[in-house]
């Protein structure tokens, strides 16, 4: 993920609220996450494989489990960074917590795994299965 904040002085007087405020890339509106069942065999990791191939798309796991994570800005983000829908905005945009963000840690700072490619991806499989190829069929 793309962490380049602009230097901004974060204190304990500094509140969600104005953090926001002083927030102009609104990384927190750029991606989506979808947690995922755990991937166990070859074709789950194949499946895996074959969504971190396409562009903005990611893996990762935490703490939580197993995400696949888009690149994706929101639609209605305009160009200061602020939501052009804040009054009509989703549930999940209004329950979303900055008590800690990205601007407080990178997001990856939490992964205990992050595939940003299908590369990074690759080399992962190979490591846990030892006998990797691709073309692994669904379990029966």
């Amino acid at each position: 993920m793309d962490n380049e904040f602009p230097d901004i002085e974060v204190s304990g007087d500094t509140d969600a609220y104005s953090k926001c405020d002083l927030c102009t890339n609104s990384k927190c509106c750029t991606y989506v996450t979808q947690q995922i069942d755990t991937p166990r065999s070859k074709y789950d990791f194949e499946i895996l494989l074959w969504q971190v191939s396409h562009a903005g798309v990611g893996a990762y796991r935490d703490d939580d489990g197993w995400f696949v994570i888009f690149e994706a800005r929101c639609q209605h983000l305009l160009g200061d960074g602020r939501c052009n829908i804040y009054e009509i905005r989703p549930t999940i945009c209004r329950s979303h917590s900055n008590d800690y963000c990205e601007y407080d840690a990178p997001a990856e700072d939490g992964f205990d795994l992050y595939f940003p490619d299908y590369d990074s991806l690759l080399q992962y499989c190979k490591k846990k299965f030892k006998r990797w190829t691709t073309g692994n069929p669904p379990p029966s």
